[in-house]
């Protein structure tokens, strides 16, 4: 299994200035599945930017209605149904992502949620999809139907706080994680409300006992105050191998022994044909072309005609 860092900025400023990126994660290869957590700004671009196609993942997260965590849901979903002419994958979101809650959403079209198969989840729900149990973890935030996440395979157990402050039941949602993925906003013990701060990730931490935590969903203070010297310290104070996610970050997992996850930089595979290259635009047309032949895109109109003559 891996775990891929396609954005590690969180709240709205992060995501208006892109100091840190906001693509979300994506679970990979579990139980031969993939899927990307959180689509925010970028998302789309990101996976392209950093060797992965949108076109294998199996399933789409959205936890809660807040921009920096849905922005991008509808063209992933576009891109894992074909365009929109082929049932697949799943979409599972909190009831605000689909349904609407109060004026908070829905975030993603009903025209987008036709082709696949709808897991709309509030907090303490569980859901079986793929060989995985699902289970909606509460949290506290601004969305008051927004959710986290256990998600269960094999025994093996990843949670995902999504954005929420720190409260007693969050530990016992998440109790028993092998992998504990948290947003956390800013260092210190200086919490917003509705966010986590490294004081309330300690806390956390230190009652839970996961064999791996990751910090993503820095905001700018944490940004700029060295998250990577503030997951030391973290882990110094709870004995959890701490982590501060950074953009493009992939993670091997053990699933016998998390903690020693195998971490990779992925590169920008088109970095060389960024900026003013001349080449630029004869490589884009090339390896469009590549691609549309390989997933028989060649033709938008022809694929129209055929699915309505069938």
């Amino acid at each position: 299994m891996k775990l891929i860092f396609l954005g590690t900025g969180g709240g709205r400023f992060s995501a208006i200035n892109q100091r840190r990126m906001t693509g979300g994660f994506r679970i990979d290869n579990l139980g031969g599945k993939n899927y990307h957590v959180d689509p925010g700004p970028g998302a789309l671009v990101r996976t392209y930017q950093f060797g992965l196609d949108p076109r294998n993942i199996d399933g789409i997260f959205v936890s809660h209605a807040h921009t920096d965590h849905y922005n991008d849901a509808e063209i992933l979903i576009e891109a894992m149904t074909r365009g929109m002419t082929q049932d697949n994958g799943h979409i599972i979101g909190a009831k605000s992502v689909l349904t609407g809650f109060d004026k908070w959403g829905p975030c993603i079209s009903k025209y987008h949620q036709t082709k696949s198969n709808l897991i709309e989840i509030e907090s303490g729900d569980v859901r079986y999809f793929d060989n995985c149990l699902i289970k909606a973890t509460p949290t506290r935030h601004g969305d008051p139907v927004g959710v986290g996440f256990q998600m269960e395979y094999k025994d093996f157990k990843i949670s995902y706080t999504s954005d929420t402050s720190y409260f007693q039941e969050l530990v016992e949602a998440h109790m028993d994680a092998d992998i504990l993925i948290a947003s956390v906003l800013r260092p210190g013990g200086r919490s917003i409300k509705g966010h986590l701060c490294s004081q309330g990730f300690i806390n956390l931490l230190k009652e839970i006992k996961p064999k791996l935590a990751i910090m993503t969903h820095l905001g700018l203070k944490m940004i700029s105050n060295n998250p990577i010297g503030e997951a030391k310290r973290i882990t110094r104070i709870t004995g959890v191998k701490t982590l501060a996610a950074f953009d493009g970050m992939s993670l091997d997992i053990n699933f016998n022994n998390p903690a020693r996850a195998r971490i990779v930089s992925l590169k920008d595979v088109d970095a060389p044909f960024h900026g003013s290259n001349n080449n630029l635009s004869r490589f884009e047309r090339k390896n469009a072309n590549k691609l549309a032949i390989k997933h028989g895109e060649t033709d938008e109109f022809a694929q129209m005609d055929k699915r309505f003559n069938h």
